[in-house]
Protein backbone atom coordinates (compact mmCIF):
# COMPACT_ATOMS: atom_id res chain seq x y z
CA UNK A 1 0.00 0.00 0.00
CA UNK A 2 1.28 3.41 -0.69
CA UNK A 3 1.02 6.29 1.52
CA UNK A 4 -0.19 8.77 -0.43
CA UNK A 5 -3.67 7.05 -1.22
CA UNK A 6 -4.57 6.14 2.24
CA UNK A 7 -7.37 8.42 3.64
CA UNK A 8 -7.77 9.28 7.39
CA UNK A 9 -11.32 9.39 8.56
CA UNK A 10 -11.66 12.78 10.27
CA UNK A 11 -14.25 14.19 12.13
CA UNK A 12 -15.50 18.14 11.70
CA UNK A 13 -13.54 20.77 13.55
CA UNK A 14 -14.73 22.86 16.22
CA UNK A 15 -15.06 25.67 14.14
CA UNK A 16 -17.21 23.74 11.55
CA UNK A 17 -19.67 23.22 14.17
CA UNK A 18 -19.75 26.37 15.13
CA UNK A 19 -20.79 27.68 12.49
CA UNK A 20 -23.35 24.96 12.10
CA UNK A 21 -25.03 26.19 14.99
CA UNK A 22 -24.67 29.56 14.71
CA UNK A 23 -26.62 28.87 11.44
CA UNK A 24 -29.11 27.02 12.93
CA UNK A 25 -29.81 29.88 15.55
CA UNK A 26 -30.39 32.30 12.95
CA UNK A 27 -32.79 30.32 11.20
CA UNK A 28 -34.71 29.52 14.64
CA UNK A 29 -34.26 33.18 15.20
CA UNK A 30 -36.21 33.91 11.82
CA UNK A 31 -38.69 30.78 12.19
CA UNK A 32 -39.81 32.41 15.35
CA UNK A 33 -40.34 36.17 14.30
CA UNK A 34 -42.67 34.56 11.36
CA UNK A 35 -44.25 32.58 13.25
CA UNK A 36 -45.07 35.23 15.84
CA UNK A 37 -46.17 38.11 13.28
CA UNK A 38 -48.21 35.64 11.17
CA UNK A 39 -50.29 34.55 14.54
CA UNK A 40 -50.80 37.98 15.36
CA UNK A 41 -52.02 38.76 11.97
CA UNK A 42 -54.73 36.00 12.30
CA UNK A 43 -56.03 38.22 15.35
CA UNK A 44 -56.13 41.25 14.32
CA UNK A 45 -58.32 39.25 10.90
CA UNK A 46 -61.06 38.99 13.52
CA UNK A 47 -61.10 42.73 14.30
CA UNK A 48 -61.42 43.65 10.71
CA UNK A 49 -63.99 41.05 9.03
CA UNK A 50 -66.07 42.29 12.49
CA UNK A 51 -65.88 45.87 11.57
CA UNK A 52 -66.08 45.43 7.92
CA UNK A 53 -69.60 43.58 8.80
CA UNK A 54 -70.75 46.38 11.33
CA UNK A 55 -70.13 48.59 8.32
CA UNK A 56 -72.48 46.62 6.13
CA UNK A 57 -74.75 46.45 8.77
CA UNK A 58 -75.04 49.90 9.66
CA UNK A 59 -75.39 50.93 6.05
CA UNK A 60 -78.18 47.89 5.82
CA UNK A 61 -79.88 49.54 8.87
CA UNK A 62 -79.69 52.94 7.12
CA UNK A 63 -80.95 52.16 3.42
CA UNK A 64 -83.80 50.33 5.08
CA UNK A 65 -87.17 51.67 4.72
CA UNK A 66 -89.15 53.16 7.72
CA UNK A 67 -92.16 55.99 8.26
CA UNK A 68 -93.14 58.25 10.48
CA UNK A 69 -95.79 56.29 12.71
CA UNK A 70 -98.56 58.08 12.33
CA UNK A 71 -101.62 56.89 10.93
CA UNK A 72 -102.32 58.46 7.19
CA UNK A 73 -105.23 59.94 6.11
CA UNK A 74 -106.65 59.02 2.73
CA UNK A 75 -105.05 61.09 -0.16
CA UNK A 76 -101.59 61.70 2.35
CA UNK A 77 -98.34 60.26 1.93
CA UNK A 78 -95.44 59.93 4.26
CA UNK A 79 -91.46 60.60 3.22
CA UNK A 80 -89.67 57.45 4.00
CA UNK A 81 -86.69 58.20 6.56
CA UNK A 82 -83.53 56.99 6.95
CA UNK A 83 -81.61 57.37 9.85
CA UNK A 84 -78.26 55.58 11.02
CA UNK A 85 -78.05 53.49 14.22
CA UNK A 86 -78.21 55.49 17.43
CA UNK A 87 -74.95 54.13 19.12
CA UNK A 88 -74.76 51.58 21.80
CA UNK A 89 -75.20 52.01 25.09
CA UNK A 90 -71.94 49.78 26.16
CA UNK A 91 -68.75 48.18 24.59
CA UNK A 92 -68.94 44.35 24.54
CA UNK A 93 -66.98 43.49 26.36
CA UNK A 94 -67.74 46.27 29.40
CA UNK A 95 -63.85 46.22 30.60
CA UNK A 96 -60.94 46.03 28.63
CA UNK A 97 -59.35 43.65 31.83
CA UNK A 98 -61.89 41.25 30.03
CA UNK A 99 -59.32 41.01 26.56
CA UNK A 100 -56.02 41.32 28.55
CA UNK A 101 -54.01 39.00 26.67
CA UNK A 102 -57.20 36.83 26.69
CA UNK A 103 -60.30 35.76 24.90
CA UNK A 104 -63.91 36.60 25.92
CA UNK A 105 -67.05 34.68 25.03
CA UNK A 106 -69.72 37.39 24.74
CA UNK A 107 -73.73 36.42 25.70
CA UNK A 108 -75.65 36.92 22.44
CA UNK A 109 -77.92 39.20 25.64
CA UNK A 110 -74.68 42.00 25.45
CA UNK A 111 -75.72 42.44 21.86
CA UNK A 112 -79.17 42.79 22.01
CA UNK A 113 -78.78 45.21 25.62
CA UNK A 114 -80.20 48.28 23.13
CA UNK A 115 -83.21 46.08 21.60
CA UNK A 116 -85.95 48.04 23.69
CA UNK A 117 -84.11 51.35 21.86
CA UNK A 118 -83.57 50.13 18.58
CA UNK A 119 -79.99 51.00 18.33
CA UNK A 120 -76.61 50.18 19.05
CA UNK A 121 -75.75 46.42 17.66
CA UNK A 122 -79.52 45.49 18.08
CA UNK A 123 -80.17 47.84 15.71
CA UNK A 124 -77.55 46.90 13.39
CA UNK A 125 -78.64 43.33 14.16
CA UNK A 126 -74.64 42.23 14.31
CA UNK A 127 -73.48 40.09 17.13
CA UNK A 128 -70.51 37.67 17.29
CA UNK A 129 -71.17 34.17 18.75
CA UNK A 130 -67.41 32.48 18.39
CA UNK A 131 -64.38 33.79 21.56
CA UNK A 132 -63.13 37.13 20.76
CA UNK A 133 -60.12 38.60 21.53
CA UNK A 134 -60.92 42.49 20.56
CA UNK A 135 -63.65 45.26 22.18
CA UNK A 136 -66.17 46.49 20.02
CA UNK A 137 -68.19 49.73 20.33
CA UNK A 138 -70.26 51.94 17.90
CA UNK A 139 -70.93 55.18 18.67
CA UNK A 140 -73.24 57.72 16.15
CA UNK A 141 -72.98 61.77 15.46
CA UNK A 142 -75.90 64.14 15.47
CA UNK A 143 -79.01 62.71 14.86
CA UNK A 144 -78.09 60.40 12.26
CA UNK A 145 -80.16 61.30 9.36
CA UNK A 146 -79.12 64.69 8.08
CA UNK A 147 -75.48 65.58 5.54
CA UNK A 148 -72.62 65.04 7.64
CA UNK A 149 -73.69 62.95 10.80
CA UNK A 150 -71.62 60.14 10.90
CA UNK A 151 -71.12 56.98 12.73
CA UNK A 152 -67.77 55.25 14.41
CA UNK A 153 -66.92 51.71 14.92
CA UNK A 154 -64.12 50.48 17.28
CA UNK A 155 -62.07 47.59 17.98
CA UNK A 156 -60.00 47.59 21.08
CA UNK A 157 -57.71 44.77 21.72
CA UNK A 158 -54.17 43.91 23.81
CA UNK A 159 -53.24 40.70 21.80
CA UNK A 160 -50.23 39.81 24.62
CA UNK A 161 -51.67 41.55 27.52
CA UNK A 162 -49.02 44.48 27.76
CA UNK A 163 -51.63 46.83 28.56
CA UNK A 164 -50.77 48.42 25.22
CA UNK A 165 -54.09 48.71 23.01
CA UNK A 166 -54.51 48.06 19.34
CA UNK A 167 -57.28 50.01 17.68
CA UNK A 168 -59.41 49.02 14.25
CA UNK A 169 -61.81 52.41 12.94
CA UNK A 170 -64.48 52.16 10.51
CA UNK A 171 -65.89 55.35 9.57
CA UNK A 172 -69.04 55.84 7.65
CA UNK A 173 -70.99 59.37 7.06
CA UNK A 174 -73.91 60.67 5.15
CA UNK A 175 -73.06 62.52 2.09
CA UNK A 176 -74.95 64.94 -0.50
CA UNK A 177 -78.29 63.37 -1.44
CA UNK A 178 -78.32 61.09 1.73
CA UNK A 179 -76.58 58.37 0.56
CA UNK A 180 -74.34 56.72 3.60
CA UNK A 181 -70.55 56.36 2.28
CA UNK A 182 -68.80 54.16 4.40
CA UNK A 183 -64.73 54.54 4.52
CA UNK A 184 -63.43 51.57 2.11
CA UNK A 185 -60.48 50.74 4.49
CA UNK A 186 -60.50 50.48 8.27
CA UNK A 187 -57.42 52.80 10.13
CA UNK A 188 -55.80 50.70 12.19
CA UNK A 189 -53.10 52.25 15.35
CA UNK A 190 -50.68 49.73 16.66
CA UNK A 191 -52.66 46.63 14.72
CA UNK A 192 -50.12 43.70 16.24
CA UNK A 193 -50.56 44.39 19.96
Amino acid sequence: MRIGTLKRNRGFTLIELMIVVAIVGVLAVLAIYGVRKYIANSKTAEARNALGQIGKDAATAYEKEAMAASVLTQGTSTAVLRALCKGASKSIPAGSASIQGKKYQSAPSEWSVDAVGNSGFACLKYVMDQPQDFMYSYNMSQSGNAVGDSFTALANGDLNGDLVTSTFTMLGAIGSGLVLNIAPTLKEALPEE
